[in-house]
């Protein structure tokens, strides 16, 4: 697009079904590099990929052409194949339905960066579901709680 300039930087968080903790730390390194290609061949610029065996967080930089519902569409679906394919896991995999979707301006790009990067640490102290629901909360999304990720109690 000619004259069009733009800075838009996106977490996106999604979860494994029934939040069941499938993503293995010997193929994780695998499935994000998978889905870095995904992304990149979308135009689309990966700054971060981290997450646990249960959900995942993305950050990047997107172009303003780019529909982010179809983006993580084509992630979940390609990346969902990929680990069916690739035999990763014994248990039937899929992705939950939905995903998280947070803005942020050029000075919150380290910020961010790092709290995606110490993701295993950070889940040491903080539940998944406590995580998700203090960014609805930060970004003042409404939100019903019976529309948000299946959580199981721990």
């Amino acid at each position: 697009m000619a004259d069009t300039f733009t800075q838009i930087y996106i977490q996106i968080v999604f979860a494994v079904q029934n939040r069941k903790a499938l993503i293995n730390s010997t193929w994780e390194e695998q499935l994000y590099k998978y889905i870095t290609g995904i992304i990149t061949n979308k135009g689309q610029k990966l700054i971060i990929i981290n997450g646990m065996p249960d959900h995942i967080h993305i950050f990047i930089g997107m172009k303003p052409t780019c529909c982010l519902s179809d983006l993580v569409r084509e992630i979940k679906k390609s990346s969902n194949t990929f680990i069916k394919e690739s035999n990763f896991t014994k248990s039937k995999f899929n992705w939950q339905e939905g995903f998280g979707a947070f803005s942020y301006i050029h000075s919150h790009i380290d910020n961010v960066y790092k709290y995606i990067l110490n993701q295993k640490v950070r889940h040491k102290k903080v539940s998944f579901k406590q995580e998700y629901l203090e960014i609805l909360e930060k970004f003042n999304v409404e939100f019903k709680e019976e529309y948000v990720f299946e959580f199981f109690e721990d």
